[in-house]
């Protein structure tokens, strides 16, 4: 009597159909554009060159490092370029962790480069905290920062004083919790709707010493510079204060906000400073609307108005551009729209300032808000367990979580068969 195949058991099974999406994207090759010859450049170059460069922000503050460490291994998987994060080293490691559990999954996955992001200046809203004491509270508080957060940093509980009481008598209520502080991203989201006026943001500026031994790790590929666009001094001072540990990293990144006229000027001061000591490449970050891409449609437009607006200068300092800040699932069709998608000259025109127009006007988009929204959305549905939660012990999730990543990833990669 011959015996019925046993199914495998659900983890293999379903790790199975990860490896399968997975392995798509690994083996996924772009089509060549003629002239170029994109084999001297490591991947992540030649896809700032080509256009299609992604980047996840796990958030300069956000400092969760089982999040950080499950959305880096979906978003490996899903082929993103380069993972930034903050430049604290428990947060590297929960990086790397994830990076390294991807490739344990799919052995040909790109690894992307690890970035950490720092800042110049204390007035730069992706570096603070919200922070109120819950005790000053109203019991009765409709608690409205809870239910605005999006990095779910906010947890308010209603717990009684002096022992049992009528259900009706708030005065012998208190509430308990407060600010996570390592969920909170600065996003300042709660501070205009607390009705008592009692949330503060607490500013902060990484230390530059410890950032220097970071990028000193051989794990750490990249860093970005935060700056507010409002003058040099204090960008000059972070600079020296890095001296060369700056030479251990592929990459350096300049994240600001568009200044209007003066944005060209200041970038190219910014140039100036770091020129004889960035031994790879450097990139420009347009911050359009900071930390809004999981609001809507619209959040998206300033961001690519920034690109738009940058492009058509000629006198615009060297190095590869790359938005973000609003960025979203809407942000490719935006591009297209203004004709800056993986474009390499100027809509209207047959040349670009770009030497040999070798390389993409703008180089990539990276994505925060909303790539951690899409994915912690499963990562929610997952429950809860005593120790660090790891989304490759639920394989089901895993697949669920990493067709949302490709959702985002693949429209820029331009993977075959992106799921809808």
């Amino acid at each position: 009597m011959a015996v019925a195949p046993v199914s495998p058991p659900p983890l293999l099974a379903s790790h199975a159909a990860v490896r399968a999406a997975a392995s798509r994207v690994a083996s996924y090759r772009p089509i060549r554009v003629a002239g170029d010859d994109h084999s001297n450049h490591a991947p992540q170059v030649a896809a700032l060159r080509r256009g299609d460069w992604v980047k996840l922000i796990c958030g300069a503050s956000f400092e969760d490092a089982a999040d950080v460490r499950n959305l880096s291994l979906v978003y490996t998987l899903a082929g993103v370029d380069c993972i930034d994060c903050a430049a604290d080293a428990s947060v590297v490691g929960a990086v790397n962790e994830g990076i390294d559990v991807a490739a344990s999954i799919v052995p040909a996955v790109q690894r992307p480069w690890v970035m950490v992001s720092v800042n110049d200046d204390c007035r730069d809203l992706h570096f603070r905290k919200a922070e109120f004491d819950p005790e000053e509270c109203p019991p009765n508080c409709s608690k409205p920062c809870e239910k605005v957060c999006p990095a779910d940093a906010i947890s308010l509980k209603r717990v009684m004083v002096g022992g049992e009481h009528a259900q009706s008598d708030h005065v012998c209520d208190k509430l308990e919790g407060g600010v996570i502080i390592q969920r909170c991203y600065g996003c300042g989201r709660c501070l205009s709707v607390c009705p008592y006026d009692r949330i503060r943001a607490m500013s902060y500026v990484r230390d530059p010493a410890t950032t220097a031994e970071l990028l000193k790790r051989s794990d750490v590929d990249a860093i970005e510079i935060h700056t507010t666009g409002k003058g040099t001094d204090m960008f000059n001072t972070l600079w020296n204060s890095l001296g060369e540990s700056v030479n251990n990293v592929k990459l350096v990144a300049v994240s600001l906000p568009n200044a209007g006229e003066s944005t060209v000027a200041f970038m190219n001061a910014i140039y100036t400073i770091m020129q004889s000591r960035v031994k790879g490449y450097n990139l420009w970050q347009l911050d359009g609307r900071p930390m809004s891409g999981d609001i809507g449609r619209g959040a998206t437009r300033e961001t690519v108005s920034f690109a738009v607006d940058l492009t058509s200068l000629p006198d615009r300092p060297p190095g590869f551009y790359q938005l973000a800040g609003g960025t979203n699932l809407y942000t490719v069709d935006c591009l297209k729209k203004a004709g800056l998608f993986k474009a390499r000259t100027l809509p209207g025109t047959t040349t670009t300032e770009k030497i040999g127009s070798q390389e993409a006007l703008i180089g990539g988009i990276a994505y925060g808000g909303y790539a951690r929204k899409i994915v912690g959305r499963v990562l929610h549905k997952i429950p809860s367990q005593v120790g660090c939660m790891r989304i490759e012990t639920n394989p089901g999730y895993l697949l669920e979580a990493l067709q949302e990543a490709l959702s985002l990833v693949g429209p820029v990669k331009g993977y075959p068969d992106v799921p809808k």
